[in-house]
């Protein structure tokens, strides 16, 4: 039985913040891979991209989940982790795969730092067709899909712990608490 849950999806769709309140709620540990990446290359996501380029950001982060070996987490990847096949198959064979789905308007009205933050795409690519290109590879990794768009992000960590975990993905928590303090 897999003890880990992955999120996946936009920058701005709430990984983060949704996986800590998670972990939280199960009393699992959490992992966000955009953190270990800094932490491996002492930079951040943008200082990586700057240097290099975003295929160098996309590479590092491939290896960061490859060495995963975990038991009993949330794991909040970076937006762009569904681009390498093999991190995701990694990931679904350790974790539940969970995308968090949020329209473009709504993430696009969310980041506010959309050429400071470190998202690894081409130049010249739009957000739109950056969007659009994700919402496909999302589509095909994701084990649960969780529409996002008109919950607050307690209810969505609710949603995937209560209705979810317990009845449908077999993972049992460890305690349950009834939310944040």
């Amino acid at each position: 039985m897999k003890s880990n849950l992955t999120l996946i999806g936009m920058p701005g769709a709430g990984k983060s913040t949704i996986g800590i309140i998670l972990a939280k709620f199960l009393s699992l540990g959490f992992i966000d891979t955009d953190v270990l990446i800094q932490i491996s290359q002492q930079k951040s996501l943008q200082q990586i991209i700057d240097e290099s380029d975003y295929l160098t950001l996309r590479k590092i982060e491939e290896k960061e989940i490859l060495k995963l070996n975990i038991e009993n987490h949330v794991i909040a990847t970076g937006g762009s982790a569904a681009y390498s096949e093999k991190a995701m198959t990694h990931l679904l064979n350790i974790s539940k795969v969970i995308f968090l789905k949020v329209d473009y308007e709504l993430i696009k009205k969310r980041l506010h730092n959309f050429k400071t933050r470190g998202i690894a795409k081409a130049k010249n690519q739009t957000f739109r067709d950056l969007y659009n290109e994700r919402q496909i590879l999302y589509n095909k990794y994701a084990e649960i899909i969780i529409d996002c768009n008109k919950l607050d992000q307690e209810e969505i960590a609710d949603i995937i712990s209560t209705k979810f975990l317990q009845k449908n993905i077999g993972i049992s928590p460890l305690k349950k608490t009834t939310g944040p303090p």
